[in-house]
């Protein structure tokens, strides 16, 4: 009899444990499957229920996506409001780069932030002002350019975190780039160039000055000078080259990489400091999380703890000439805006989509569009480089070397549609001898 009731005893419980486990599996499996489900919902349009596309407002400013963020009006021409991303206090899944075969198409992939302090141009002639319908279909003057610290919230985060750096923050860490962000002062004023004095049009006329050998020998210096704002990026030497490619810059635009590694690198061909005009506008493109790193420690003038640039003082790069009402960093939507609407290479099809992006040129250019009503550039690719050396400080002729992460032919006939369209003024040197 005793024997009996242990193992009805036993058989209980062994009963009651099989239908515990059963149970916690069960939930497991459907946590798991919930999760893909999520993700599979946000990579593919197909997969967005009626029922989710119902719950989306037609304005994005009242999406879920963006409910957490104040009074941020987003421009979206093409596509339909972002999908609804549960609760907003909390983050979006993990996503990992490396994972997508090819760049991710979301449902809000072209929507843009746009900048509630944005000035219509008073001058008529500007670019702004075509009548070119596929210009003024891809071109979005008032996109918001530069990223503020009251910018960056879980709602944004969640939205930009579907996008690879720098285009957004796919893969990065929340805390890290928050930090960062949050050291930025306020503008106080998004535009980053005023109406130079004694312009009776109210035109801004701007220069963007390349590396490319073209200029080498083009006695462009006094023409580029000429104009009332002067765009540099990059490995910008001047001393010596003056002839070809002026002495002013007005706006010096660069990353934390091509910053450091310039000056390190092209020391021997004089490039000792970058340049340091007075009045001048220096302009950071976010491209990873060395560069939130170098931002936060430039902003609060200290050594970089920790990363790639490990021990480096950032401040020190800028020779005593940084100012944080002249510093301006890049946001994420104006960075994929550049790429999407002008910009979208093939390459993005690939494997390795995640490494293509458009040049610090490319970028440049197009700010400088977004910012001048009548845009000049030199020393940017064309056609016949091959006529030219690789940079134009080159002493001897060196071939152009294409990196991967660029679609090089892209931007050479982007600039000369633009050119041939009227939008912007290239140099191309066989017609301006």
């Amino acid at each position: 009899m005793l024997i009996a009731r242990v193992f009805l005893a036993l058989s209980v419980l062994t009963l009651i444990l099989m239908f515990l486990f059963a149970t916690l599996y069960s939930d497991t499996c459907a946590l798991k499957a919930n999760a893909r489900q999520y993700i599979l919902l946000l990579i593919e349009k197909s997969n967005v229920t009626d029922s989710m596309q119902r719950a989306v407002q037609a304005d994005p400013t009242k999406s879920p996506v963006t409910k957490d963020a104040a009074k941020i009006t987003f421009a979206n021409t093409t596509l339909k409001s972002p999908v609804y991303f549960r609760t907003q206090s909390t983050l979006v899944p993990a996503m990992d780069k490396h994972n997508f075969t090819s760049m991710p198409q979301w449902e809000f992939e072209d929507l843009y932030r746009l900048d509630p302090q944005f000035k219509q141009s008073e001058c008529i002639t500007s670019l702004r002002n075509s009548s070119d319908p596929e210009f003024t279909k891809t071109f979005i003057p008032n996109i918001q350019l530069f990223l503020q610290s009251d910018h960056l919230n879980v709602s944004e985060w969640n939205r930009l975190y579907h996008f690879n750096n720098p285009f957004g923050y796919m893969g990065m860490n929340y805390t890290a780039i928050k930090a960062a962000v949050d050291t930025i002062p306020k503008l106080n004023s998004t535009q980053l160039l005023p109406v130079h004095t004694g312009t009776e049009d109210g035109c801004i006329r701007c220069a963007v000055v390349g590396t490319s050998g073209i200029l080498n020998g083009s006695r462009q210096g006094a023409e580029i000078d000429s104009n009332h704002y002067v765009f540099r990026m990059n490995t910008a030497i001047i001393a010596g080259h003056e002839e070809d490619v002026g002495k002013r810059t007005s706006v010096y635009v660069h990353t934390a990489h091509s910053i450091i590694s310039s000056l390190i690198l092209q020391k021997k061909r004089g490039f000792k400091q970058i340049p340091t005009d007075e009045d001048i506008k220096y302009v950071l493109i976010p491209e990873g999380p060395r560069d939130y790193n170098f931002l936060e420690s430039l902003m609060k003038n200290r050594k970089i703890p920790s990363g790639a640039y490990r021990g480096r003082t950032p401040r020190k790069y800028y020779s005593g000439h940084f100012n944080e009402s002249s510093y301006y960093i890049l946001h994420p939507d104006f960075l994929r805006y550049v790429r999407n609407r002008f910009l979208k290479a093939k390459r993005l099809q690939s494997k390795s989509w995640w490494i293509v992006r458009p040049t610090n040129g490319a970028f440049t250019l197009l700010l400088a569009m977004q910012t001048c009503d009548i845009v000049r550039v030199y020393g940017f690719i064309t056609a016949d480089y091959q006529k030219y050396p690789n940079y134009y400080y080159d002493t001897k002729h060196t071939k152009l070397v294409f990196f991967a992460n660029h679609d090089y032919r892209l931007e050479m006939n982007t600039w000369k549609k633009l050119h041939d369209d009227k939008h912007i003024w290239l140099y191309l040197r066989k017609s301006d001898i």
